[in-house]
């Protein structure tokens, strides 16, 4: 298929990947093939993969989308760009299907009779010869048509294999029928496992019906697992809503949702999904954010928060002002983190790659030194043959091309639908090795916002009164302090109070009338300015609160202190579970922050994190050197962090995991990115990785453990070539069901007798500069 219509522009001016879909493809060695041809392009960058059947190809100089395709299509395989593509897979599924549903009575009809010698009726080998015709033409048409593009193009695939154990089968029993003997209507034939005392006059129409239909059951099968392995991909396109309500000239105007541009406003009423990332201008709603976090638990949204393109309206009507649209939303930038992720290669699927490529010459250069090694011996030509038809058959490229990429779908895929994003199959590697883990403090273990934790009133004030006269002042504010009593006080008592004659004080607080009293907020200092003097309770709940890594701002009038509000960046709830899944996971956690020691302690105590295990007063800088310093020590550590200060630490890292709320560069930066802000994700991202290295470790075991113990099998006469072709198809098929398990993959819990596998080492926190 050719999907040059129109015109292209060169790939070096693409910000992305080219994305193809490439069809033709039966086995690792044909992606393999197809690599290797794009790579002969000057400055082309591809990677095939076999199991989604797409090729992400990028170019530093000039070439365009025909050239590729051109490439490809030379290669003896068709490829479309995915706008010219119809939908993966349906077709050829459909079309293995109906061959496997017409083939299959008349194949394991001539099964029966060739393996039950009671059966046996006269002239049954006619039977099986008229009834093999069909499936060894028709039903094996596919398997030639590939093998025979292959040749054309001087390259050997699965296919090729395939085809020569069904032609020589056929040819062989069909010579035995017209000039051996077998023609005879007595003629009989015992079965055997292996290739044991047979004569001249063996045919072998089982093992081409057999090797036929077992081959077509594989590649159906594989084709429907494959196509519900990529299908999380499609999943998180279709979540991206199709059109938008836009609001032009004050009347609402049903416009397709990829036509918004950043700054229009749209409506989203209830049941709908938000068209762009945006911003709440007017109304109030719960939104479910599942497709981004994969807790079914909904957010309420108000004026001036954020929302995010994908996401569905719960509640009330919602006017959104667009800020990101397109390629720019946050949806958009997932599907692109798990394409990139699904077009990588760990370093085993490389080196499976690697084998593939000069398997299948392999196999038939075995094949004949079998059939020559047997007919030098001796062994009557029958049972030589035999043996040769085993050996092509057996093998299984197929099952390599799969053990990687399989699992690498499904885990990658199932990531994205429980909020944790993959980059790579490098970044599933990396998790598997590190032991210890560094939490960036704010925004990453604390929420990242400011909140009022605590009122203290002297007698005479209540908390309520207090908080709602600091609340008044506080809400012609911008400090991010301010702002957190401002909010906390709308929260508790609703409408606040008026404020007149406001003044900010830079670095020691505010003042302003509220309800006929002249109200000063703000430190210690600016009370001394003011001569407002603080009861001596007072100043102990601020002190309290300064030891407990809190702000304490003070509020007075008429000369004296009336209370102390406690200011601070709140714990996550789930942060002190977080920590101790990273335990039962055999990690080390550590803290790195570039806040102050009093307050890093606090908040590590609160999580479960010892002492000697806090970094504080740490620069970006300096995380740099935390990182170098404990990879130095011989220990590989990821770094969990959320904003531009933590990017260079994150690419540092041996893992860098981005909170999804946090900054662009962090996100960059990072290998796995949680799209939600909760903690516990990381526990459960390294407990995905794992899971899926352990996968595809189990399938590359299978796969060359597989053709180690196979291979020498059938070239030893000790498999009959129909088993062969079953155990070929089946290989594949193990290969491919162990790697869709993981999209059944929970994070639950780990086990609680897991221990840390590193020693409880001493490390030296770094102190020195200010917050960054």
């Amino acid at each position: 298929m050719n999907g040059r219509a129109g015109p292209v522009p060169p790939l070096d001016q693409v910000r992305d990947p080219v994305e193809l879909v490439v069809t033709g493809m039966t086995c690792a060695s044909c992606a393999a093939r197809i690599e290797r041809r794009l790579k002969l392009l000057d400055g082309v960058e591809a990677s095939v993969n076999y199991a989604t059947e797409r090729a992400y190809v990028r170019a530093s100089v000039g070439h365009d989308i025909g050239e590729i395709i051109g490439a490809i299509e030379a290669a003896g395989y068709g490829a479309a760009t995915i706008a010219a593509e119809k939908p993966p897979g349906d077709q050829a599924a459909r079309n293995l299907a109906i061959r496997l549903v017409l083939c299959t009575p008349p194949a394991l009809t001539v099964i029966a009779l060739s393996m039950v010698p009671q059966i046996q009726f006269p002239g049954w080998q006619w039977t099986c010869l008229a009834l093999t015709i069909p499936v060894a033409t028709w039903g094996a048409w596919p398997l030639h048509a590939a093998a025979w593009r292959g040749m054309r193009h001087a390259a050997a695939s699965m296919d090729t294999l395939v085809s020569l154990g069904i032609s020589s089968s056929f040819a062989w029993s069909l010579q035995a029928m017209l000039f051996a003997g077998a023609w005879r209507m007595d003629m009989r034939m015992p079965f055997a496992f292996t290739f044991g005392p047979v004569g001249p006059m063996t045919i072998y129409f089982d093992v081409t019906a057999g090797v036929t239909i077992s081959v077509l059951t594989g590649r159906y099968l594989e084709a429907r697992a494959k196509r519900h392995s990529a299908s999380a991909l499609g999943a998180l396109a279709k979540l991206a809503a199709t059109s938008a309500s836009v609001l032009r000239g004050g009347l609402e105007h049903r416009e397709p949702a990829d036509t918004l541009a950043v700054g229009d406003r749209f409506v989203t009423r209830p049941g709908e999904k938000i068209a762009a990332d945006g911003t709440v201008i007017t109304g109030g709603s719960a939104v479910d954010i599942s497709m981004l976090t994969g807790e079914s638990m909904p957010v309420e949204v108000a004026p001036g928060d954020q929302v995010t393109g994908g996401t569905v309206n719960m509640s009330g009507r919602l006017v959104i002002e667009a800020t990101r649209v397109g390629r720019d939303t946050q949806l958009a930038q997932i599907i692109r983190l798990v394409t990139d992720a699904q077009a990588t290669k760990s370093r085993a699927q490389r080196q499976a790659d690697r084998v593939a490529g000069v398997f299948v010459p392999s196999v038939i250069a075995a094949a004949v030194a079998t059939l020559g090694f047997w007919m030098g011996a001796g062994m009557q030509s029958s049972s030589a043959w035999s043996a040769a038809f085993a050996v092509l058959v057996v093998a299984c490229p197929c099952a390599m091309g799969l053990a990687t990429s399989t699992a690498l779908l499904a885990g990658v895929g199932r990531g994205a639908q429980i909020g944790i994003l993959v980059r790579g199959a490098t970044a599933l590697e990396s998790a598997n090795r590190i032991s210890i883990v560094a939490l960036d403090k704010t925004g990453t273990v604390t929420t990242g916002v400011m909140s009022l934790t605590r009122v203290a009133a002297a007698p005479g004030t209540t908390e309520d009164e207090a908080t709602a006269l600091a609340g008044g002042v506080e809400d012609a504010s911008e400090h991010p302090l301010g702002q957190a009593i401002a909010r906390a006080a709308s929260a508790r008592i609703g409408e606040l109070p008026p404020v007149t004659g406001f003044t900010a004080m830079a670095g020691s607080g505010v003042a302003g009338t509220v309800a006929g009293r002249h109200i000063v907020v703000g430190s210690s200092r600016l009370m001394a300015e003011r001569s407002l003097e603080v009861p001596a309770e007072l100043a102990s709940e601020a002190g309290a609160a300064e030891q407990a890594g809190q702000t304490a701002v003070l509020l007075g009038w008429e000369g004296a202190v009336r209370a102390v509000l406690c200011v601070a960046d709140a714990v996550r709830p789930t942060s002190a579970s977080a920590v101790r899944q990273l335990r039962k996971l055999g990690l080390r956690p550590v803290l790195v922050t570039g806040d102050n020691l009093a307050t890093a302690l606090v908040v590590a105590k609160q999580v479960g994190i010892p002492a000697i295990d806090v970094f504080a007063e740490v620069t970006p800088e300096g995380k740099v050197q935390v990182i170098r310093d404990i990879q130095s020590a011989g220990a590989a550590v990821a770094l969990v962090g959320d904003g531009v200060n933590d990017a260079a630490a994150l690419a540092q890292a041996d893992l860098g995991i981005a909170m999804g709320r946090g900054s662009d560069a962090a996100i960059g930066a990072a290998d796995l990115t949680l799209t939600g802000s909760d903690l516990i994700a990381v526990a459960h991202g390294i407990k995905l990785a794992r899971a899926t290295l352990r996968t595809i470790r189990q399938n590359l075991i299978w796969a060359f453990g597989y053709n180690v113990i196979a291979l020498p099998l059938a070239a030893l006469g000790y498999l009959n070539p129909l088993f062969a072709g079953l155990a070929m198809a089946g290989s594949s098929l193990i290969v491919v069901g162990n790697g869709l398990r993981l999209r059944r993959f929970a994070p639950v819990a780990a086990d609680a007798s897991m221990q840390p596998r590193i020693g409880h080492r001493r490390l030296t926190p770094v102190t020195g500069g200010e917050f960054g």
